[in-house]
């Protein structure tokens, strides 16, 4: 008979895994006969010791079968998804799933809230007026049959086990584990049942692995949990030292995402990420066709129009005010903009992603706890681009403001996320590499 303490003693002492010890450790989660002292100590003891390929797959398939998987086979066509480990200013599926739905791709997506400097893709998506994510599961098939794009909140009966377990990873130190991240993003994904996925792993100031050889081993890992299971997957290695997009916030990143499919942000950080996101998917959905192809076909679905076209279809679908396409000033306005403004001058030589989403979080962007309420019109718009030149008192950021409570909170930390430098530096390509 197997019992909790025998798991953590084994993990703790560098022990792997039988399969029938992890199937044990997640019914016990799943059905609440684990106390959250013994999962806490499991889970550091996984943080210390780690878990290797063959367990790390384990418990994802596991955490899977701890709930419901969506059945995405009455949908013709290759199901789509993609997933970014979370950033400042990442408002890349607003741009990359209508176009992918576009060309032909079937984007069934299931999103999550977000905990920290902005909201998720859900908290961007309810900042236009009337939106629904909460369809039901035959709401959400008939939409992706009927114009190929919907994009809702994950049930509660999804992969439960991750649930449970991420609110002890959150509170004990845990998170940063690679097994613990790849088992808990994959276990989703894959229960989403789509046949392709395009990752999105960040690194850097704002990202969740803070050096690129961490974020290359967790791609590595999750492709590879992927791939066992028959679904195509590729992962991107993507820099957050600097926010990717200009306009941190909830509807203020909607409102880029539209102006980018209106051909109106051309040449930016977000434009060019999530241009190369959506060809990936693209050819993913049209084997054959090359990557080249693939690109050329993105470029003119936006200068086509069509990519706006089904982000509107999509929010209509979902009660959504369509007209916020035609005019991004029907989305939530704060009342106050603000101006934080440069006390020396020189070039920008870089932006402190996680300072500046730390800022858009005091002024109500994002959450503290999970308690907090998101005021979906308030942020930070970035006015100067890294490597651009600077004068004194130029306007380097306005902020967006209806509560001024936080304010002052929000400017001090401003004033460590812009690096004036004497001369321009030179710029990385923002994917670092793709892993294939």
């Amino acid at each position: 008979m197997l019992h909790p303490v025998q798991l953590i003693l084994k993990k703790r002492n560098g022990g792997k895994h039988t399969p029938e010890e992890i199937r044990f450790l997640i019914e016990e989660l799943s059905s609440g006969r684990l106390e959250n002292y013994q999962l806490a100590a499991w889970l550091m003891a996984v943080w210390f010791r780690g878990m290797d390929d063959e367990e790390t797959n384990l418990l994802t398939q596991a955490m899977i079968e701890s709930g419901d998987q969506v059945d995405l086979s009455s949908i013709d066509g290759v199901k789509v998804d993609k997933h970014s480990t979370g950033g400042v200013g990442d408002g890349t599926t607003l741009v990359i799933a209508p176009i992918v739905a576009a060309a032909g791709g079937r984007v069934a997506k299931m999103s999550g809230r977000g905990l920290g400097h902005t909201g998720g893709t859900l908290d961007k998506l309810e900042a236009i007026p009337g939106m629904r994510v909460d369809l039901s599961q035959n709401e959400f098939l008939e939409q992706v049959r009927k114009i190929g794009l919907a994009v809702i909140s994950q049930t509660g009966k999804l992969v439960p086990a991750d649930g449970a377990m991420y609110a002890l990873r959150d509170v004990t130190g845990t998170v940063d584990s690679i097994p613990l991240i790849a088992a808990s993003v994959m276990s989703k994904k894959l229960a989403c049942g789509a046949d392709a996925i395009v990752l999105d792993v960040k690194f850097g100031h704002g990202a969740f692995m803070k050096e690129f050889e961490d974020a290359r081993k967790l791609a590595e890992t999750m492709v590879a949990i992927g791939r066992l299971r028959g679904r195509q997957v590729r992962a991107a290695l993507s820099s957050m030292e600097e926010p990717l997009g200009s306009q941190i916030g909830n509807a203020l990143e909607v409102d880029e995402g539209i102006r980018i499919l209106r051909g109106e942000r051309k040449g930016t950080g977000l434009e060019k990420v999530a241009y190369e996101l959506a060809a990936h998917l693209v050819q993913m959905s049209n084997q054959g066709l090359e990557l080249e192809a693939a690109r050329q076909q993105v470029a003119q679905i936006v200068s086509s129009g069509q990519a706006l076209q089904k982000l509107g279809d999509m929010i209509e679908a979902q009660g959504g005010d369509r007209r916020v396409c035609d005019d991004p000033l029907r989305l939530p306005q704060a009342a106050h903009k603000i101006a934080f403004k440069a006390e020396k001058a020189g070039y920008l030589g870089g932006l402190a992603a996680e300072t500046i989403g730390t800022a858009a979080m005091w002024l109500g962007a994002g959450r503290r706890t999970k308690a907090d309420k998101i005021d979906p019109a308030v942020g930070i718009v970035l006015e100067v681009e890294k490597g651009q030149p600077v004068q004194v008192g130029q306007t380097l950021a306005t902020l967006h403001v209806n509560d001024q409570t936080h304010l002052q909170a929000a400017e001090r930390a401003l004033h460590g996320a812009f690096h004036i430098v004497p001369e321009a530096r030179s710029q990385e390509p923002l994917i670092r590499e793709m892993i294939l």
